[in-house]
């Protein structure tokens, strides 16, 4: 997004449990509808839901051309059986033949056709939904963002799209056949003789209950449900088994680096094998009454009794010798399938959920705000994550051209939900911040970016060249603007020697360290250039040598903008324009370092604190301060 840095995980000082970017009572009328409508899975379907009824119908006459020549070959026994002066008819047994065949290459051709529409129906729907999710997600609030890892975005317009295979390509062909072929079977065996049909049922039904209540009961889905919790479980532990290991090991307790995962991996294979003994039997018996031989071998034998006791004649029991055993073949495919239709079901409503997230109100045209110069003014914001209690209450600040304030407070006080409403992370509840005049909630999204950048401590860099890091807010800018502001940032050196320089993959040829990845994302703000800027103190974890590198290239960066800045060591803010305090969510003091220390309120006692504690000592570079940006 123009003119933003980068991106890190939930605000450290103020979790947020929800999104909290919404309207508000105080926002412009022409923001929009309060919440997005939810999205629902036919609605996912929608663009290609044609071509999947279309594929359903085909599919449906496939499933019937199938069962064709079954029928033809139980006709044709009865033509080839007729007895009679002149013996079974010969051109009654062609006719048959042909129209076996004939119906057996039409299902072929209709069940390629309905897998091939099914499958392009699957490629468009998830070419629109990516679309739809890069679109839909370049307007959510950046808040939503911090307060999900990269991963799980990742995982909603990824893996979860490519999840969905199964249930566009697959299910709804499989579920078509799964009907359609059973009720053809049954209505000619109907006609046949619904006596054997009924007794053909027995098994069937049987085998489907036993199937339905060992998938279907409560210790089943408990199952289910214990299954995932324990794979959860052994996941958890390689994480962190892999992540601490060094550590563990460093300290001489390596057996217990991989105590905890083995002991996961035990529970996990315990769990399965009483889960797998508990459904054992029921599993087995269905498999055999379902199974085609145990449904021939009953059809033989009771229609064996049928025919004995001259209650049918041998050749009506060709066609359920042959059409039976296709009453539960679809309906088991479909059963061993279902795996994959639950996790395609979830992955669905996974991505639903995403599109259903409410988007970032955008001033209708011709409504927006133009700001008279870069004044930024906090008035009366009130901001909270959820309904039940706010983060920031009635905070009223005012930054000054070219100025420096600094956001001071304990953990949990609302600096960084403070910061953040500036560059729109999230809208405020309550009250307005505003940017020479013009409220942020009036401005479109590109032109608050060419205003607002940030710099926080955790770097996100795209997998890209190094040049397109640098360049993310400006991408049409010139080699010579991207190096000049490398330099500025003291970075450079470090990229002209990687193999590739400006062209190198990050995360590929090119992989730095946290002090470099921040000095990277100096120059990407140096480049963006813009007037307003808001910094989480960026060398708060730096090592010496970083920090001293970082504070030279911030020097650079803050120069004649106004900063709001976040300060995690007060040293470091001593020399600002204007030191606001934070104290659960409010501002309880402000005004300059010196002027502080004299109130001997909040402020000089957290400074007496940390002057004995030695947190008040000079870094290695300057403290931020007007004249050190100058």
């Amino acid at each position: 997004m123009p003119g933003t840095t980068d991106q890190q995980q939930r605000p450290a000082d103020h979790d947020p449990p929800g999104s909290g970017a919404g309207t508000t009572e105080n926002a412009p009328a022409t923001e929009g509808p309060e919440a997005a409508p939810a999205v629902g899975l036919g609605e996912l379907l929608a663009p290609v839901r044609g071509r999947l009824v279309l594929a359903v119908t085909l599919q449906a006459l496939a499933s019937v051309a199938s069962v064709v020549p079954f029928i033809a070959v139980a006709e044709l026994g009865v033509v080839l059986l007729a007895e009679g002066p002149d013996g079974f008819d010969r051109e009654r047994a062609w006719w048959v033949a042909g129209i076996a065949a004939a119906t057996m290459l039409a299902g072929l051709g209709l069940t390629l056709a309905a897998g091939a529409l099914a499958h392009l129906a699957d490629n468009d729907i998830s070419l629109d939904l990516r679309r739809r999710l890069a679109a839909h997600l370049g307007r959510v609030p950046l808040g939503w963002f911090t307060e999900r890892n990269s991963g799980l975005v990742r995982k909603s317009v990824g893996d979860d799209v490519s999840a969905m295979h199964h249930l566009v390509g697959h299910t709804v062909t499989d579920l078509t056949r799964a009907t359609v072929v059973p009720l053809v079977s049954l209505g000619w065996l109907f006609a046949t003789d619904w006596r054997l049909t009924l007794v053909t049922l027995i098994p069937v039904c049987a085998g489907l209950a036993m199937y339905a209540r060992m998938t279907g009961s409560a210790s089943a889905r408990a199952g289910f449900e214990e299954y995932g919790r324990a794979l959860a479980r052994i996941g958890s532990a390689s994480v962190e088994f892999t992540h601490g290991i060094t550590v563990v090991k460093t300290f001489g307790r390596s057996g217990r680096a991989h105590r905890r995962y083995t002991e996961a991996a035990d529970d996990l294979t315990s769990f399965f094998l009483r889960y797998v003994q508990s459904m054992f039997r029921t599993s087995a018996a269905s498999e055999l009454v379902l199974s085609p031989v145990f449904l021939l071998l009953w059809i033989l034998g009771v229609g064996g009794a049928f025919v004995s006791r001259g209650w049918a004649d041998a050749v009506d029991l060709l066609p359920f010798a042959l059409l039976g055993l296709g009453l539960t073949a679809p309906v088991l495919g479909l059963g061993y399938s279902f795996d994959e239709i639950r996790k395609a079901r979830a992955a669905a409503e996974r991505v639903a959920a995403v599109l259903s997230t409410e988007p970032l109100p955008e001033p209708e045209p011709g409504t927006e705000g133009e700001p008279l110069g870069t004044t930024v003014e906090f008035d009366r914001v009130s901001f909270g994550y959820d309904d039940r209690s706010n983060a920031l209450e009635e905070v009223s600040l005012t930054l000054e051209p070219g100025t420096v304030t600094a956001l001071v407070g304990p953990s949990g006080s609302g600096k960084t939900t403070l910061a953040r409403l500036l560059p729109r992370f999230y809208d405020v509840t309550g009250g307005a911040i505003r940017i020479g005049g013009a409220d942020l909630r009036r401005l479109p999204a590109e032109r608050l970016y060419r205003l607002v950048s940030f710099v926080f401590q955790d770097v996100q860099l795209l997998r890209a060249s190094v040049r397109d890091n640098i360049a993310l807010a400006r991408p049409d800018a010139t080699d010579e603007e991207v190096h000049a502001a490398a330099r500025a940032a003291r970075i450079h050196d470090r990229v002209r020697e990687l193999p590739g320089g400006y062209d190198a993959i990050v995360g590929e040829e090119a992989r730095f360290s946290g002090g470099e990845a921040q000095r990277l994302s100096i120059a990407r703000a140096l480049l963006a250039d813009t007037p307003v800027l808001v910094l989480d103190e960026a060398t708060a974890f730096a090592d010496p040598e970083s920090e001293a590198a970082i504070q030279d290239a911030l020097s650079r960066l803050v120069a004649g903008r106004t900063l709001l800045v976040i300060a995690h060591r007060l040293s470091t803010v001593a020399g600002a324009d204007k030191i606001a305090v934070l104290e659960n969510g409010r501002i309880v003091e402000s005004g300059r370092h010196a002027e502080l220390l004299a109130a001997g309120g909040r402020y000089a006692r957290s400074w007496a604190i940390d002057e004995r504690s030695g947190r008040w000592a000079p870094t290695a570079a300057a403290p931020l301060t007007p004249e050190a940006a100058q």
